[in-house]
């Protein structure tokens, strides 16, 4: 393995890894900043070693016996090594010599693993439903906090603030970590299961950095949300989320070419999507609608149907955009989302033509949400260029790309705008 591989390896192992070594280490110290401290103290080790030595064996197990090592080394070295930091250094060196007795670490439990067990840690009642989701999305999706904030539509500063105040209302609450008695988990679902759709929502469109898409973040919360599905069976918003990941996940690989460029759902190969995520989230979404039985379908089970349109069609001319019109519809009216009337337009577009849907585009362009959302700017000069509005379409598209963060996506909107101006010249 060359140098340059070998350096994007260990960033995605250190990337896949850290959350569940902030969750065992959270399980050991009950202090979250300091968990966070040892996990990224272990991640400079890695980066530092394994270039020279290669990678070992067992990545996974190496970062966290490297993470309780510098654990018990700084309470040793601390002045302060209190009657409680004697405690941690004891309960952290007995669990190395248990993990240095198996041949490899138990992740898993009865009841899930100790990603999970973070997730609830974070998701705490006691603390508001946008400080859970904003620390969760830090720590399990291992999102920056500017990432963050372009998934929720509101400025950095925002997010970031609400990280501190999370995690000072754990450290104040001394939230215990474990995942709650089944009775309590409702308290929790809604928190916990938005968190899992933005982070696969942040895999299956890279809000920045180098590629279209992140399938380790989409597989960890389709992983994620299947344990869920184990504790929670009778209900049906998550089975319906489990239903949308997999549906979603089931295209990933079509969605960029051999060069990593994008390649969109029309144009897409249908026979490199998973058949066999297609089927088992057809077969999530039959058993969200079996629990939930005559009452009306909520937000992850509408997007799932949406979802299920596109993976039902043969090809792309043969999809049914009335009913994917009518699903938005529904959604729209249930959730008032910015984002979901766009999706809307464009679905409309699609099934009554653009000039349709111009208006419903058009419509949105002062809604403050949307001020600095590239693809609002994006479909507009998709519809621009479909009515032959190509001087239109090119500043539509070159706003698009001004706004996009990811480069992929934002070399696609400058490459349409040229197009479009292209066929503006006369």
């Amino acid at each position: 393995m060359d140098t340059a591989a070998l350096h994007r390896t260990i960033d995605r192992l250190c990337r896949e890894e850290r959350p569940r070594i902030i969750g065992g280490l959270m399980r050991l110290v009950h202090d979250l900043d300091l968990a966070e401290e040892l996990a990224q103290d272990a991640l400079l080790a890695a980066l530092g070693r394994w270039p020279q030595t290669g990678l070992p064996d067992n990545p996974g197990a190496w970062l966290m016996t490297t993470a309780r090592h510098r654990g018990i080394d700084r309470l040793r070295r601390s002045r302060l090594l209190d009657a409680r930091h004697a405690e941690l250094a004891r309960e952290i060196e007995q669990a190395q010599r248990d993990a240095e007795t198996r041949a490899e670490e138990a992740r898993d439990d009865v009841i899930g693993d100790d990603v999970l067990r973070l997730m609830f840690v974070a998701c705490h009642p006691a603390l508001t439903i946008e400080s859970q989701v904003a620390l969760t999305l830090r720590l399990i999706g291992g999102l920056t906090t500017d990432e963050i904030a372009r998934a929720f539509l509101v400025p950095e500063a925002t997010i970031a603030q609400r990280i501190v105040r999370a995690k000072r209302g754990i450290a104040k609450a001394g939230t215990p970590f474990e995942v709650p008695r089944r009775a309590d988990l409702p308290a929790r679902r809604s928190a916990v299961l938005h968190v899992l759709y933005l982070v696969f929502n942040e895999g299956f469109a890279a809000s920045s950095g180098a590629h279209w898409a992140r399938p380790d973040l989409c597989a960890e919360a389709l992983r994620l949300v299947r344990v869920l599905a184990g504790l929670m069976p009778r209900e049906p918003e998550v089975h319906a989320l489990e239903a949308l990941m997999a549906l979603q996940a089931s295209r990933l690989a079509a969605r960029t070419d051999a060069h990593g460029h994008p390649v969109l759902l029309a144009e897409q190969d249908r026979a490199r999507w998973d058949h066999a995520l297609i089927d088992a989230g057809l077969a999530a979404l039959a058993r969200a609608q079996a629990v939930r039985g005559p009452a009306a379908p909520a937000a992850y089970e509408l997007q799932a149907a949406i979802a299920a349109c596109h993976a039902l069609a043969p090809a792309a001319d043969a999809t049914d955009w009335t009913r994917i019109a009518a699903l938005y519809g529904r959604l729209l009216a249930l959730t008032g989302s910015p984002v979901v009337a766009l999706n809307r337009a464009v679905a409309t577009g699609m099934a009554a033509g653009p000039a349709a849907a111009l208006p419903l585009v058009d419509a949105l362009a002062d809604d403050p949400a949307l001020a600095s959302y590239h693809l609002l700017p994006g479909v507009r000069g998709d519809l621009l260029a479909k009515l032959g509005r190509h001087p239109e379409a090119a500043a539509a598209f070159e706003r698009a790309a001004s706004l996009a963060r990811n480069p992929r996506e934002r070399d696609w909107l400058s490459g349409r705008a040229a197009e479009c101006r292209a066929q503006a010249s006369p």
